[in-house]
């Protein structure tokens, strides 16, 4: 017979209890919309770099390299969120408040106020 694969990563199953399944499949339902916001920013700073506007190129680049740059922390973020909280659940634990939101909002306002000046 084949042998138990333990489940990865280790440092977030090793320990604790299951969680509920409801809980668990709703982490991971936030997980993947994290993902999808990730891939968002992604396919918006690679389509801006792209597409010709009528703002200074240089601010262009600045943009989208920062689209890009916050959709990669997006998705490191959204897999230590997922392990993070689901390792809380397996111990019982507050489940970790979600600080990230905060600096994707504020990034997101920046990039939208060099936006409204550039088209000034």
């Amino acid at each position: 017979m084949g042998s138990k694969r333990s489940p990865w990563p280790g440092w977030v199953y090793r320990s604790g209890q299951d969680a509920p399944y409801q809980s668990s499949l709703s982490n991971e339902r936030t997980f993947l919309a994290w993902i999808h916001t990730s891939l968002a920013l992604l396919a918006t700073g690679v389509g801006l770099d792209v597409v010709d506007l009528s703002i200074p190129d240089t601010a262009k680049t600045a943009i989208s390299v920062a689209l890009v740059l916050l959709a990669l922390t997006t998705a490191v973020f959204s897999w230590l969120r997922w392990a993070t909280t689901e390792r809380a659940m397996r111990l019982n634990q507050t489940i970790p408040s979600p600080g990230y939101g905060v600096l994707l909002v504020v990034v997101v306002a920046v990039i939208a106020a060099v936006l409204i000046v550039s088209w000034l």
